[in-house]
């Protein structure tokens, strides 16, 4: 889990150093992302076979992953890496809503209450940008509340079906459902750029294989032995490496003022807390 969190903080960095708009990254990612699973997949002689029932759940969470990268990809692009990703773990409040709605879990008044006091973080991070970033704030909280179906609706596929190939239909699903949406987003959207530079392709293969591929089948075996709470609440320890490489190779700390840093820890707080305690049950 933790190493495909590490994998999943050079994914913003990557992002924004991509020259593309949010929509054409997306859509190179998971088709560089199917072509890498389905060699994988034939390596490995792994069988593809599903179920009808399964491969429409698979299609649905293969489309909602493209609308979270959608949303993410586009806060990258209209904030910045590092309120992107401190806002991510919003995922955390969303999953402690929905999950107990979606599945017969029950509501968990502690899970509730560090949801809520990361939630306090957000609001802090909200409260002090004085509209410098609002648009990629409200995408980046979007892609939160869409990453949290994503987690909870495939905690019981992971137990059904091989990691790798939960992997191969979601983001090849996702790739279908983009493509068919992709005429409409170039025509009223007009992204400037098409196709990638050789930079770009170099980048973009950086991230389909070892930022999504890898960490895909990571976290879904992750899954296995995690509730879905436990591993969005761990993910929250992304934007610390995230932000960490921001600072690094964007100086973005120079940025952002003190009521960021005062949100962002409030939020890991609430992660190394969630850990403590996690560890002591």
């Amino acid at each position: 889990m933790h190493l495909s969190i590490l994998l999943w903080g050079f994914t913003g960095v990557l992002g924004k150093m991509i020259s593309l708009s949010e929509g054409m990254l997306v859509w190179y990612r998971m088709m560089l992302v199917t072509a890498s699973l389905l060699l994988y997949i034939k390596f490995t002689k792994t069988s593809i076979h599903v179920s009808a029932v399964q491969l429409r759940k698979l299609f649905v969470v293969g489309t909602l992953l493209m609308v979270h990268w959608l949303f993410f990809y586009g806060a990258i692009k209209y904030s910045n890496v590092s309120v992107t990703l401190s806002l991510f773990a919003s995922t955390t409040l969303f999953t402690a809503l929905l999950e107990p709605l979606i599945t017969p879990k029950k509501f968990n008044k502690t899970e509730l209450l560090y949801s809520f006091m990361a939630l306090a973080g957000i609001g802090i991070i909200f409260y002090s940008d004085e509209n410098a970033y609002t648009v990629g704030i409200v995408l980046a909280l979007l892609a939160s509340f869409i990453g949290a179906f994503f987690n909870i609706m495939n905690k019981d596929l992971v137990h059904e079906v091989k990691s790798s190939v939960v992997s191969f239909y979601e983001i090849a699903s996702g790739l279908v459902s983009l493509t068919v949406f992709l005429p409409v987003y170039i025509h009223y959207l007009k992204p400037p750029v098409l196709y990638p530079s050789f930079q770009d392709w170099t980048l973009l293969v950086v991230l389909a294989v070892v930022c999504t591929h890898i960490t895909l089948i990571l976290s879904l075996n992750a899954l296995k032995h995690l509730s879905a709470f436990t591993l969005n609440l761990a993910i929250n320890l992304e934007p610390v490496y995230g932000i960490a490489l921001a600072f690094l190779f964007f100086g973005e700390n120079t940025q952002l003022n003190k009521w960021f840093f005062v949100g962002s820890f409030i939020i890991m707080l609430s992660v190394l807390l969630h850990s403590y305690f996690a560890s002591k049950e």
